[in-house]
C-alpha cells in the first residue's frame, strides 16, 4: 500500500513537473510592448497599411548539405534590401547529414541559423507527446551543436520550427522559457491570412487557429510566435509549406504569378509577414521551380517597401516598429554584413548509436578534433565512446 502510495506521489511529481504553465487568460491592455503582443491582425505601433514594412521570411527546412548550399549561393549573393542590409533567409537546421562547416557559411553571409531538431524523427507522436526534457535534449542539444561545430554564438541562435509542424502543446513553450529562445515558427493559420497575423507572445491566450494540435493553452512570458500563413492553391486548399501545395502550374511565369497572388494576400491589406516557406529538395523536382523563385526574389527586391529579413528580425521591429519612412536611415535592424568564413573544416567518420543500433556517418565540424562518437541525442559533443560498437565485423 505504502509502495503504491509513493508511486501516485512520484507520479504526480512528474505532472506537475510537465505542467508548469499557468492557464492563460485573455489579453488585456496590460500587454504592451517590447516584451508583450496580444495575437491579432493589427499592424504594430498602430501604424497605417502604407507606413508599414512588408517583411518577407524565407525559410528553409532540415539539413544543410553540399547538395542545397549552391542554390542558397545563387539565389541570395549581392542581394541586399533597401537599407542596404542584405536579403537574410532563415534555416531551420535538422542536425543529421548537415555540414557544420556550410552551416557557419551561411551565417557568415548574414542569414539566421534557426533549429528543426537532432533527430527529426520521422514519428509525428513522438513529437506530439515529447516532454520538456525531450525538447530539451532535441532543441537545446542542437544549440550547443551549432555553437561547438558551427561556431555561432548561442545567444544568435534564437528561432525553432517543430518537425511536421506537429505542436507539442504547453511542452515546447515551456522548454523554450526555460532555455531562453525566442520565437517558434511551428504554426499554422488559415483563418488569418488576408488580412495576416502578426507575430504575437504567449503571455497570454492565442487567438490563433490551432490547425496541428495540441496547442500551448498556458502562459509563457516573452515567447514569441511567428505564424505561418498559410498559401492558397489554385484549387483554394490551404497549405503551410509551399512544397506541399498541390496543382502548381507548370511554366516559370504562371508559377511566378502563383507566388506573387499568395503574397499579394497580405501585402494589399496590412503587410504580416509573409512567409516563403520551403525545403530546398522542392527546387529539384523541376528547374522551373528555382527559376520562377529566383524571379520572384527579384520582384520583391524592386518594391521600395519590401524588406526579405530573418525571423529573429522580424520579432525586433515588431518589439520597437520603425515606420517605412524612417527604415533606410534608422539603422533599426543592426544587420549583420556579409563576412568571410572562419572555419577550417574537418572531416570525421564517427560510430552512431541510436536506440542500440550503431551506424557509421560521415560529418565536417569547424575547427575542432573529431570527436569520439557521432553527436547525438544526449551525446551532443560526441564525448561518449562505444568501443567495437561500429567495428566491422571482417576488421
Amino acid at each position: 500500500m505504502c509502495l503504491r502510495k509513493l508511486c501516485y506521489f512520484l507520479l504526480l511529481l512528474l505532472i506537475a513537473h510537465e505542467i508548469r504553465s499557468t492557464s492563460a487568460v485573455q489579453c488585456n491592455a496590460n500587454c504592451k510592448p517590447p516584451n508583450c503582443r496580444c495575437s491579432s491582425t493589427e499592424i504594430p505601433g498602430g501604424l497605417a497599411s502604407k507606413d508599414t514594412p512588408q517583411f518577407v521570411l524565407l525559410t528553409f527546412d532540415d539539413a544543410v548539405t553540399v547538395h542545397n548550399v549552391p542554390y542558397y549561393r545563387e539565389a541570395f549573393t549581392g542581394r541586399t534590401n533597401n537599407d542596404s542590409c542584405p536579403v537574410a533567409a532563415t534555416f531551420f537546421v535538422s542536425h543529421e547529414y548537415t555540414d557544420y562547416s556550410l552551416v557557419h557559411e551561411m551565417y557568415s553571409a548574414g542569414h539566421e541559423i534557426a533549429l528543426h531538431s537532432i533527430s527529426h524523427s520521422s514519428n509525428t507522436q513522438y513529437w506530439r507527446d515529447a516532454s520538456v526534457a525531450q525538447l530539451a535534449d532535441e532543441f537545446g542539444g542542437e544549440r550547443t551543436m551549432m555553437e561547438k561545430f558551427a561556431k555561432i554564438p548561442g545567444g544568435h541562435v534564437q528561432g525553432l520550427r517543430m518537425p511536421f509542424l506537429q505542436m507539442a502543446g504547453n511542452n515546447s513553450f515551456q522548454m523554450m522559457k526555460d532555455s531562453g529562445f525566442t520565437y517558434d515558427c511551428s504554426m499554422p493559420t488559415r483563418a488569418h491570412v488576408s488580412p495576416g497575423m502578426w507575430p504575437y507572445t504567449l503571455d497570454y491566450e492565442s487567438s490563433q487557429d490551432c490547425v496541428i494540435g495540441p496547442c500551448p493553452t498556458g502562459s509563457f512570458p516573452g515567447v514569441w510566435v511567428i505564424p505561418m500563413i498559410t498559401w492558397t492553391t489554385k484549387d483554394g486548399f490551404p497549405c503551410s509549406m509551399v512544397d506541399t501545395c498541390l496543382g502548381m502550374p507548370n511554366t516559370t511565369k504562371e508559377l511566378f504569378e502563383y507566388f506573387k497572388s499568395n503574397f499579394e494576400q497580405t501585402y494589399l491589406t496590412n503587410k504580416a509577414p509573409f512567409g516563403f516557406y520551403v525545403h530546398a529538395a522542392w527546387f529539384d523536382v523541376s528547374p522551373i521551380h528555382f527559376e520562377a523563385y529566383k524571379i520572384f526574389l527579384d520582384y520583391l527586391q524592386n518594391l521600395q517597401d519590401v524588406y526579405m529579413v530573418s525571423g529573429s528580425t522580424v520579432i525586433d521591429w515588431v518589439r520597437s516598429p520603425v515606420p517605412l519612412s524612417q527604415m533606410k536611415s534608422t539603422g533599426w535592424s543592426k544587420c549583420r554584413k556579409p563576412a568571410a568564413p572562419t572555419c577550417r573544416p574537418v572531416s570525421c567518420e564517427l560510430c552512431k548509436k541510436e536506440d542500440n543500433n550503431f551506424t557509421t556517418r560521415w560529418a565536417k565540424f569547424c575547427d575542432v578534433p573529431c570527436p569520439g562518437s557521432y553527436p547525438w541525442l544526449q551525446n551532443h559533443l560526441g564525448t561518449a565512446s562505444y568501443g567495437d560498437g561500429c567495428k566491422k565485423p571482417w576488421l
